[in-house]
């Protein structure tokens, strides 16, 4: 990895943005990747904004390495303002860029949360049919329940 880059993880690492669970979100996705154990779960809150339903603002939790950390913390900065559509046209590529280009081995943690966002916009699943507070909690909850996961390859 670049000097650069390492420094910009950092950076997003040591003053992440966005990060933790929010209350009343109109949308949450999980994904796990199987591969590096890491997890991820995207909130998405929605407001009207031009006759246009747009983010208003995301946030997240990961059980993941810094790099995902970084990716989460400035793809949730990147998606406000912007329609479901224009969201869901932004590939993990996107959602990494003000990082800088990462090294194959930690492309993975870009597109992780790139299914996070996806699974957060496609399901639009209500905080009420989420169970519990926190992503640990949740999985806790669920234990013996089925639980949509969607591991990324």
């Amino acid at each position: 990895m670049s000097d650069d880059l390492e420094k910009r993880i950092e950076a997003a690492v040591k003053n992440p943005q966005n990060l933790g669970e929010m209350e009343n979100a109109d949308a949450i996705g999980t994904v796990g990747n199987a591969d590096c154990g890491d997890m991820l779960r995207m909130w998405v809150k929605f407001k009207e904004e031009g006759g246009r339903k747009v983010i208003d603002r995301a946030s997240f939790q990961t059980f993941g390495c810094q790099t995902a950390i970084a990716v989460a913390s400035v793809a949730t900065q990147m998606l406000a303002g912007k329609t479901v559509d224009e969201a869901l046209a932004m590939s993990g590529g996107d959602l990494a860029a003000p990082l800088g280009p990462l090294p194959p081995v930690k492309i993975h943690c870009a597109q992780l949360v790139e299914g996070a966002l996806r699974s957060a916009l496609g399901a639009e699943i209500k905080p009420a049919e989420s169970a519990g507070s926190s992503l640990l909690q949740s999985f806790a909850a669920n234990e013996g329940k089925k639980l949509k996961i969607v591991l990324d390859s």
